[in-house]
C-alpha cells in the first residue's frame, strides 16, 4: 500500500489504458497543472505499469491540493485513484540532497563499475529510463525539457476576439495541435452547466465550449482564462459571437 504521509509525487492508477502514452502525458498535464508548477510525469506501458502515472509537484501542497480536488475524477471514463507516493521521486530527493541508489539500480551500478574496470575507456550504458523497482516506486530521472518550457513571450501567437456581450457559448483561441474534445471536456466539465466542446473541422487552435446559461460559461471563462493546456499555450476564452 502507499503511505498516506504527504509527498510531492502522486501515484494516479484506474488510467484508462488504451490511450496513448503521449496523449496520457499531455491530458495529465492539462488537469493537473492548475494546482501548481508540474515537474515530471511519469507514465509506462509496460505490463506491470498500465493504467498508472506519477505526477511530480514543486510543491507539497499543489500535490496535496490536486489529490483531493481530482479524486475520483472521470478521466478516459473511468474514476481517477489517487494518493501520495511512497517515497520522494529521484527528481525531488536530487533537490532534498537526500538522493540515494536503490534497489536494482545500485546493484546495476555497481556491476558497470567493475565492467568499467574491466574494460577501461569504454563509456558504461545508460541506465533506461523510468525503471520500475520494489513497490511500484518508479525512479524519475529529471527531464528539463519534459515539461518546464519557458512560459511564451507576450504577443505571440493567438487571436486577438473583440469582446462579445456575455452568453453561454465560449470561444477558444490559441489552443495547442494536440488539442481533442477529450482534454477540453475534461477541463471544463469540472464547471456546472457544462453542455458540450465543439471542435471546428481543419482549425486546431480554435474551439467552442457550450453552457447552459451565460452566468455559467462566465464562471468558466474567469476560471480558465489563460490556462495552460501545454507549457507553451495559454488558453484565451471569449464569449461566442451570436
Amino acid at each position: 500500500m502507499l503511505d498516506t504521509r504527504p509527498n510531492h509525487t502522486i501515484y494516479v492508477n484506474n488510467l484508462n489504458e488504451k490511450v496513448k502514452k503521449d496523449e496520457l502525458k499531455r491530458s495529465l498535464y492539462a488537469i493537473f497543472s492548475q494546482f501548481g508548477q508540474i515537474l515530471d510525469i511519469v507514465a509506462l506501458k509496460t505490463l506491470k505499469m498500465r493504467g498508472q502515472a506519477f505526477v511530480i509537484f514543486k510543491e507539497i501542497g499543489s500535490a496535496t491540493s490536486a489529490m483531493r480536488a481530482m479524486q475520483g475524477f472521470p478521466f478516459y471514463d473511468k474514476p481517477m485513484k489517487i494518493a501520495y507516493a511512497k517515497t520522494d521521486s529521484d527528481l525531488i530527493a536530487k533537490q532534498k540532497g537526500t538522493y540515494k541508489e536503490r534497489g536494482s539500480k545500485r546493484k546495476e551500478e555497481e556491476k558497470k563499475k567493475k565492467k568499467g574496470k574491466e574494460s577501461k575507456g569504454s563509456a558504461p550504458p545508460v541506465a533506461p529510463v523510468g525503471t520500475a523497482v520494489k513497490a511500484g516506486v518508479t525512479v524519475v530521472p529529471p527531464r528539463p525539457n519534459l515539461f518546464n518550457q519557458p512560459p511564451p513571450l507576450h504577443g505571440g501567437t493567438g487571436m486577438n476576439v473583440p469582446e462579445q456581450p456575455p452568453n453561454q457559448i465560449l470561444f477558444l483561441t490559441n489552443l495547442p495541435d494536440e488539442t481533442s474534445e477529450m482534454m477540453l471536456s475534461m477541463l471544463f466539465t469540472q464547471f456546472p452547466g457544462f453542455k458540450e466542446v465543439r471542435l471546428v473541422p481543419g482549425r486546431h487552435d480554435i474551439a467552442f465550449v457550450e453552457f447552459e446559461n451565460e452566468m455559467q460559461s462566465a464562471a468558466a471563462k474567469d476560471a480558465l482564462q489563460g490556462f495552460k493546456i501545454t507549457p507553451t499555450h495559454s488558453m484565451k476564452i471569449a464569449f461566442a459571437k451570436k
